[in-house]
């Protein structure tokens, strides 16, 4: 079997949802959160931007690239796109995509820095034999035009910043740069490179060989694990408000019935929702992002 980060997360996140989703293959009831939405319409938008820039040989004005995420944000809107905190409305995170992308623009005008693909798939051997693979897909893979380094670059749209140490440990840039150093047939470190756009911010890291090496053995480890795995609890967390199957977890006293076990069947085989499962791989550091935003300083819950 081929694993996600996002798999993999979410196998971490709560066995149960775990269960639902990647073994039971059940649909959710609710198909996505305005966060997640809101990210899809933002990443849709400066993935655009570069394809004017590196295929077109042309630069969008601001103007083009409100447009662009006003049609992407329309394109996969419905009124059941769940938000949770009450003080905010579908037009509040609308206008945040705005501003984030406007940030941006001006920061990063004319967009020349090097890259090379755009939504790149990736698939990474994680031991010698090739038994455990993990597929992911970049958000944009740039060549430094000054260093000559490699960057993996990735969008987030969360409030809070996370700190340097957080990010050094984070696993699933660290694991796509294996993948590119096998590509390119590279010794040379690959910089991993988040774009805060709420603060207008990157944070950057890097990882040895060494470094990589144990995450791999750590990553099978984990594989290991979830395959052995036969009972599947739940977990409690604040995170339960956004997931979309809360309605079925029996910790929240829901039930799974058999007309969602039966539709479920088709989920695997609809090679779109395989590809936005990948591409949306980062789960994990969404759903981190909506705890960060989730409490105040002091770790109390602040939802409204």
């Amino acid at each position: 079997m081929i694993y996600s980060h996002s798999r993999l997360s979410t196998f971490e996140q709560c066995p149960f949802k775990f269960k639902l989703r990647y073994i039971d293959e059940i649909k959710p009831e609710i198909e996505t959160t305005i966060e997640a939405h809101l990210g899809s319409a933002v990443h849709d938008t400066l993935e655009w931007v570069y394809i004017q820039v590196t295929q077109k040989n042309t630069v969008p004005t601001i103007d083009a690239v409100v447009t662009k995420y006003s049609e992407s944000w329309q394109k996969t809107f419905t009124n059941n796109i769940r938000i949770v905190r009450r003080n905010m409305t579908y037009k509040d995170y609308f206008n945040k995509g705005i501003k984030f992308l406007i940030d941006y623009y001006l920061k990063h005008k004319p967009f020349n820095d090097g890259t090379l693909e755009l939504e790149k798939s990736i698939l990474i051997d994680l031991d010698p034999e090739g038994k455990y693979k993990l597929r992911g897909f970049i958000d944009r893979l740039v060549k430094n035009t000054t260093t000559g380094e490699y960057e993996v670059h990735d969008y987030k749209t969360a409030n809070r910043l996370p700190t340097q140490e957080k990010m050094d440990n984070d696993r699933q840039l660290a694991l796509y740069s294996i993948a590119i150093k096998e590509h390119f047939k590279t010794q040379n470190n690959v910089s991993l490179i988040w774009h805060y756009l709420a603060h207008n911010t990157k944070i950057v890291s890097k990882r040895t060989n060494e470094q990589l090496q144990k995450l791999k053995e750590d990553t099978v480890s984990l594989i290991k694990q979830v395959e052995a795995t036969t009972e599947f609890p739940t977990y409690i967390s604040v995170l339960c408000d956004w997931c979309e199957y809360k309605s079925m977890c029996p910790a929240h006293g829901g039930r799974v019935n058999e007309t969602q076990s039966k539709i479920s069947q088709h989920i695997t085989e609809d090679k779109k929702i395989i590809q936005k499962e990948i591409k949306s791989g980062d789960e994990k550091e969404l759903q981190e992002e909506i705890k960060d935003e989730s409490e105040s300083p002091d770790g109390t819950e602040n939802l409204n």
